[in-house]
């Protein structure tokens, strides 16, 4: 990672890769239908990183279902809270019981739960009359059918990474929790050797590797140490706070890095446009 300290102002450059990686090809390990997220040139991508520590095809397959299911639970839950729950009845504030309501008024004292819940019609008679709950459940249900794309889509992706692993890495699934990352990394090396996986790049180091999986960190690391980024502020009394909260660093992250819009054009390179010295002042206007 970068380190808080000085920056010099180096000479401005078209490329954006070392020397000898500005034209560097993928090659296909004989036998695999994709590169398994072994992204060339100059380096690995996360998400061969990211298999590893998340111990495999199942846990993150499993990851992703559950927090579709997450979701589906916290915005039913919600809405039920919202529009089936009569809290007057359930805080006795009025003694009206619904499971019972031809018996005589009920004990303040002995309210249940079940006397608070509104019946399923007039609960949905609710919901229809909120423009906003209507409103909000749509933009739900089209946000969880988005992520039900994209989890469908990685699983493609964690699929090709697994076959990656097994055929290419000799490291069979139900055995990489056994693998420390180094190993793993020590692996991809000695392949590169092997295979020659990167056409142009004869030998692949550790520190290629770790160039493509925190690229984007160290970029943010950088603006954050160079006072680019706007997380530190100043406050009467308080004096200096420093303020990143997950919310701004997607946004951030969105603009630079990953977003329609941003400074790269996939995950390792700048756009052509980036590199220009004489173009700065224009695309810094735009962003």
């Amino acid at each position: 990672m970068a380190a808080q300290g000085e920056y010099q102002r180096l000479e401005d450059f078209e490329e954006d890769s070392p020397p000898g990686e500005e034209e560097l090809l993928v090659h296909v390990t004989e036998g695999l239908q994709g590169d398994g997220g072994f992204s060339l040139p100059g380096g690995c991508s996360p998400n061969i990183y990211h298999f590893h520590q998340k111990n495999g095809f199942a846990c993150m397959m499993l990851s992703d279902i559950f927090e579709l299911v997450q979701f589906l639970f916290v915005v039913t839950f919600t809405t039920f809270l919202l529009c089936c729950v009569d809290y007057d009845v359930l805080f006795a504030n009025r003694p009206l019981n619904h499971s019972h309501a031809s018996a005589p008024a009920p004990d303040r004292s002995k309210v249940t739960l079940p006397d608070a819940v509104l019946p399923a019609p007039q609960c949905a008679r609710r919901i229809r009359a909120s423009g906003w709950i209507i409103f909000l459940l749509v933009m739900a249900a089209a946000f969880w059918l988005y992520r039900l794309v994209k989890v469908l889509c990685s699983l493609l992706s964690y699929w090709e990474i697994r076959t990656f692993y097994i055929k290419a890495l000799n490291i069979p699934s139900e055995g990489l929790c056994n693998y420390s990352w180094q190993e793993v990394q020590a692996r991809l090396i000695s392949l590169q050797r092997r295979q020659q996986m990167c056409v142009h790049k004869r030998e692949l180091t550790e520190l290629d590797i770790y160039h493509r999986i925190l690229r984007f960190k160290n970029y943010t690391v950088a603006m954050v140490n160079k006072s680019l980024l706007p997380v530190r502020f100043h406050l009467p009394l308080l004096g200096p706070i420093v303020f990143l909260t997950q919310g701004l660093k997607y946004n951030l992250e969105l603009l630079l890095f990953w977003g329609p819009g941003s400074l790269f054009q996939n995950k390792w390179t700048l756009r052509p446009q980036c590199k220009r010295a004489g173009a700065r002042r224009e695309l810094a206007r735009r962003l």
